[in-house]
């Protein structure tokens, strides 16, 4: 078992519009790398650089020292990690497994819990930046579970983002996403509405962006998701799809806290309405057409 992580074989089990970038990055940091994808094709480009293809979530596993996930729902979250042939059953001795999907803090806890018993480490991981942040390499990363897990997994999640952070035991890299979570929800509906008053009220709504975007309104989703916005750009860097996943948690959860956040419930209105009418795999940006009609 490679504990130093200086050259561990990497196992990565998700390679969508983040996790092929964030894969890519642990090849070219001289990884071995192991990937599994439910879509094969996906995985083509990274396969031709070096990595290795397994055919299962388990085989994956079995073939690493580290086992990295980012898949897309809390149930896919389930269906991998735990079962006979899953990541927990099959991991080697002492691996270390990172999820980094937004999952439910309850059930990142239950894998730490289930990975303990079998002898393995678990964290917590998800991440924030979005389509831009996995190609360069500047995710946010916000990590629960135990510390010396987490001083195993940093030179490792270093070669995919920034600013990473243990916010506490298992279950707190979760919580952290979703105040995340929280307040791009709110964001986004201010982004999309003063963009939409100035293109309403006769502004040149590029000139508005260069001016308020430099100011106290500046923020990553005004100054990145705002040009995206004026050029009818809707393409994913994330989908609808998985913001809704996200705010219903967030919501979920704050619901349990006994938290009244009127500004999440009306995001995650908004967000269903446009994924209902078909949107689902329009980038988040795309709520501007609520306000474009």
């Amino acid at each position: 078992m490679n504990h130093s992580n200086e050259r561990a074989t990497v196992g990565f089990i998700g390679l969508g519009i983040m996790g092929a970038s964030m894969a890519g990055h642990l090849l070219r940091g001289g990884h071995s790398l192991h990937v599994y994808n439910r879509t094969a094709s996906r995985a083509e480009a990274l396969l031709a650089a070096g990595a290795h293809w397994q055919d299962s979530p388990g085989a994956v596993a079995a073939a690493a020292d580290v086992v990295i996930t980012m898949v897309g729902t809390p149930d896919d979250v389930e269906a991998i990690y735990f079962g006979s042939e899953g990541i927990v059953a099959r991991a080697r001795e002492g691996a270390l497994l990172i999820d980094m999907t937004t999952s439910s803090p309850a059930l990142a806890e239950r894998i730490a819990v289930a990975a303990a018993a079998r002898g393995l480490r678990a964290l917590d991981a998800p991440v924030s930046g979005g389509d831009v942040g996995a190609r360069e390499a500047k995710l946010s990363i916000m990590v629960g579970g135990d510390a010396e897990a987490f001083r195993r997994a940093q030179p490792i999640l270093a070669l995919m983002g920034t600013r990473i952070v243990r916010q506490g035991g298992p279950g707190a890299g979760q919580h952290t996403k979703l105040c995340n979570q929280i307040v791009i929800a709110s964001t986004m509906l201010g982004v999309c509405e003063g963009l939409a008053y100035a293109q309403r009220s006769g502004l040149d709504a590029p000139t508005v962006l260069e001016s308020i975007g430099g100011g106290a309104a500046g923020s990553f989703l005004l100054n990145n998701l705002g040009p995206r916005i004026l050029r009818e750009d809707f393409a994913p860097g994330f989908m609808i799809d998985h913001l809704v996943k996200d705010l219903r948690i967030a919501h979920g959860e704050s619901e349990r806290l006994a938290l009244d956040l009127p500004g999440l419930t009306l995001a995650l209105r908004q967000y269903e309405s446009l994924a209902e009418g078909g949107e689902g795999r329009s980038g988040t940006q795309a709520l501007y057409k609520r306000y474009a009609r």
